[in-house]
């Protein structure tokens, strides 16, 4: 009675596994999932590679050239000295022409003093101010601004 029961056991057990078996391989083309067409600037596919497919024929080579656009118009500003005693020196990059103004500001951000407020060519741009007597000790901002953009550094004054 235990090798019949046993038997049919085995039985239903190879009928589950075969028809288990069978609904994976046809849920296969179900689960295929087709992503739509990345729009402009979706976060979702913000970090993926974005790769061109190559020319329709291996022979013909494109000759368009690539731009890569900088939105950065004000780079690599440092400020030094710090802590300043008698005289600061700016320095900052600028990728193209714009009205740079470099203020400083004490700490509830009231403009103290203006350096400069001049029309200033692309490149590397240094400049030196001398502050003997000007400022009384403590901190103090330093903001440069080109166009829209601005960069705020932390002076100390002794």
């Amino acid at each position: 009675m235990r090798r019949n029961s046993t038997n049919k056991i085995s039985c239903i057990l190879l009928i589950a596994c075969a028809v288990s078996i069978r609904f994976a391989f046809a849920q296969q083309k179900i689960d295929t999932v087709v992503f739509p067409k990345p729009k402009a600037k979706t976060s979702y596919f913000k970090n993926s590679l974005h790769l061109s497919m190559p020319p329709l024929k291996p022979a013909v080579t494109s000759s368009q050239k690539i731009n890569v656009l900088n939105d950065k118009l004000l780079e690599d500003v440092q400020v030094f000295p710090n802590p300043i005693t008698d005289q600061v020196s700016v320095k900052y990059q600028l990728s193209h022409s714009a009205v740079v103004t470099v203020k400083v500001m004490d700490v509830l951000g009231n403009d103290v003093i203006t350096l400069v407020q001049a029309r200033v060519e692309s490149g590397e741009q240094n400049f030196s101010y001398p502050l003997a007597n000007k400022l009384q000790r403590g901190f103090y901002f330093i903001r440069v601004v080109a166009g829209n953009e601005s960069v705020i550094k932390r002076i100390s004054v002794l």
